[in-house]
């Protein structure tokens, strides 16, 4: 093997061999070796750096560790030939590669300050082996998440459109880009990884064929069927659905009958989404369009009366 090593650097004429510390004792030998073939003046520099520790900081961490925790260890999904084991990848968890890679730049490195995304750019730039840490660096799995989370809100809602779509398309959902793109910019600061838009963003594609119990439970009282057919005629009386209108004629309906505001808006969201979540109430209606929010009140009512 360290003839082989020795052999592959020089004819690919690497300059830099950069590897973990467990490497060093292997050091002398690749020095003898390339004096002995005559390459002293063509041996790279050798860089050692010092280990990814446990997230506990107690030992290496190892595929095990990353299996245990439920974190990725590898770029790619692996599947070992001998055992049939599969180890899941940072692609597939859906990192982003950008994410990844300020992420693991980060371990035992630092710019000399508090600045923690990095672009390519600024990483060629700052990076050097003398401000290496020679002290191992724990592998936080969780900034990990966060950086990818950082990266997320700095793409466009159209660069995360051609993420999501494939998502959709699996569902069977063959949605508009430009009203997606919309939709993302109402709940990309909620996710860390495109995959949780699907959780975030469900029933603007599909109406809700359920209600969310504890909802129904705090949300549905004796009156809200009531309230919501007032609601429903209020609605259908407004002209043009997508301005800021809408949100005012309707605060302004719960406020003129004294009907508590919590209530209303909460039955509402509940008959629109399933549940009391999801972003702003009205720009979740303009989105979904007059026709699509009345129909989805008249359906809870049904389903919940």
């Amino acid at each position: 093997y360290h003839l082989a090593n020795i052999v592959d650097d020089h004819l690919m004429e690497i300059s830099h061999v950069i590897r973990g510390e467990e490497w060093l004792p292997s050091a002398p030998l690749h020095v003898l070796l390339y004096r002995a073939f005559g390459w002293k003046d063509s041996m790279p520099e050798f860089a050692h750096l010092s280990l990814l520790l446990k997230p506990d900081g107690n030992g290496k961490l190892s595929k095990r560790d990353g299996d245990r925790l439920g974190f990725p260890v590898f770029p790619l999904e692996w599947h070992d030939p001998k055992t049939g084991e599969v180890s899941s990848g940072y692609r597939e968890a859906g990192y982003l590669p950008e994410a990844v890679i300020n992420f693991l730049a980060l371990l035992g490195w630092n710019p000399g300050n508090d600045q923690e995304i990095l672009s390519m750019d600024d990483l060629i730039k700052l990076f050097s082996l003398e401000k290496c840490s020679k002290n191992g660096a724990k592998f936080d799995f969780e900034k990990g998440k966060w950086f990818n989370h950082k990266y997320i809100q700095n793409k466009s809602n159209e660069e995360l459109t051609e993420l999501f779509l494939p998502i959709l398309q699996e569902k069977g959902i063959s949605a508009d880009p430009a009203k997606t793109a919309k939709i993302i910019g109402l709940v990309k600061d909620r996710i860390s990884f495109v995959k949780e838009l699907w959780a975030q963003t469900s029933y603007f594609f599909i109406a809700p064929e359920s209600y969310e119990e504890k909802s129904v439970k705090k949300r549905w009282k004796e009156d809200t069927p009531k309230r919501m057919k007032e609601l429903i005629e209020i609605l259908e009386n407004i002209t043009d659905f997508a301005s800021e209108d809408t949100e005012k004629i309707v605060l302004g309906w719960i406020t003129e009958n004294n009907y508590h505001m919590g209530n209303v808006m909460n039955a509402f969201r509940l008959a629109v989404v399933g549940e009391c979540k999801g972003p702003h109430m009205f720009d979740i209606t303009t989105i979904l369009g007059k026709e699509e929010t009345i129909k989805r009140i008249k359906k809870a009512i049904e389903v919940l009366q």
